[in-house]
């Protein structure tokens, strides 16, 4: 797999990762539905409203006992929100009801309470009549028995968690997340809040991974971190493969001594080479156990732009989430590239729609990944940009 281009590794990977979207349905409480797909449409178990009830506090009536006004009535019942016995409306009276009560056979309006009176106690004066139907909330008019509330492949909203536990809903079939472990190599590598000795680093490969695996709409299984020697990065391996679909490394796929990605991977049949792009260019990828495994390169940079254009899309589509697609945009500047390689450089998005380049190309550079907000993509045969041209920038 030695100097691909782009697009021959990125359908390589695709190729390796079928499988990958082949999901099952998940049944989880709806109080952790949020953000989660749905795995089939989702019917209403039941009419809403669920009985015929009152839109406002007032007195419900036979429509034809006010047809003319005013009029005093007696008020045979009180009829509050809640369990209660179904009432009957007793014929030439009102019954007085708060918002969202069952209303009682034999009426068919409400009155609202400010368009009445109470001259005497157990009695009303209804100043204004209302026609049948008047602030009923009919059985059923919202929603019917058997309603599509929410189409299979949808990213659950607080919107739709309200449905769901409006009709009774306490658990929903969601599509599996697809599970992936994330493995970080290097001697050099400590946590963030160690103290640091002479050649040591942080490892932020970890961590910036699983950020964008669970914003892709994975479940990360475990983020692991290897020194450079090779029995203990099979025995991470051989742990990662027991609970993900998918691992991912970072670090040890460069042509020096000591990687150990490539060292353990390859034996099994592991390919690496380099990839016609920068940052990014080592890639490697193997199945492992029958665990597909992508092999990133460990500089912070080519590790995030390697998952962005090699997996991210794959990931969320197993994820039942719509891909990031790129855009066009005007170049803010000149732009100016070395030939051969795909450039990804970092840029932000300007108010007046053009993009301008936050920095080099080093793949060191990670502030400058902070504050950029999508890659300038630059094909490999173009060496100079003039400002104003437009290019593909992906939203990062």
């Amino acid at each position: 797999m030695s100097a691909v281009s782009v697009e021959e590794h990125a359908a390589a990977v695709e190729a390796m990762l079928a499988a990958l979207g082949t999901r099952t349905a998940q049944r989880i409480p709806l109080a952790e539905a949020l953000g989660r797909v749905s795995f089939e449409d989702v019917r209403s178990p039941v009419d809403l409203p669920l009985f015929r009830n009152s839109q406002m506090d007032g007195y419900a009536v036979d429509s034809r006992s006010v047809a003319t006004t005013p009029v005093t009535l007696p008020v045979s019942t009180v009829i509050a929100a809640g369990p209660t016995e179904a009432a009957v409306l007793a014929s030439g009276s009102a019954a007085k009801i708060m918002t969202g009560a069952p209303i009682p056979d034999g009426a068919d309006a409400i009155v609202p309470v400010e368009d009445t009176t109470v001259p005497t106690v157990g009695s009303v004066t209804i100043e204004r009549g209302r026609a049948a139907g008047a602030f009923v909330r009919e059985q059923g008019s919202d929603v019917r028995v058997g309603t599509i509330l929410i189409e299979a492949g949808r990213a659950l909203e607080p919107r739709h968690i309200s449905v769901l536990a409006a009709v009774g809903f306490a658990e929903v079939d969601v599509r599996s997340r697809p599970r992936v472990a994330v493995v970080t190599t290097g001697a050099e590598l400590v946590d963030a809040g160690s103290a640091l000795t002479p050649g040591q680093i942080y490892d932020s490969n970890g961590i910036t991974l699983a950020a964008h695996l669970q914003a892709s709409g994975a479940e990360v299984v475990a983020v692991a971190r290897s020194s450079d020697d090779p029995s203990r990065f099979r025995e991470i391996l051989d742990e990662a493969a027991q609970s993900a679909e998918l691992i991912i490394t970072s670090g040890g796929v460069s042509m020096g001594d000591f990687e150990v990605v490539k060292d353990v991977l390859r034996p099994l049949g592991g390919h690496f080479g380099s990839v016609r792009m920068q940052p990014g260019g080592p890639q490697g990828m193997t199945m492992f156990d029958g665990i597909p495994v992508l092999s990133f390169p460990g500089n912070p940079v080519s590790t995030v732009v390697s998952y962005i254009m090699f997996a991210r899309n794959i990931v969320r589509k197993a994820a039942g989430l719509s891909p990031v697609l790129p855009r066009t945009a005007s170049l803010h500047e000149p732009v100016v590239s070395a030939p051969g390689r795909r450039q990804l450089l970092r840029g932000r998005l300007r108010d007046d729609g053009r993009v301008e380049l936050v920095a080099g190309p080093g793949s060191h550079l990670v502030a400058a990944l902070a504050w950029a907000d999508v890659l300038i993509d630059i094909d490999s045969d173009t060496t100079e940009l003039a400002a104003g041209t437009d290019v593909e920038v992906w939203p990062l």
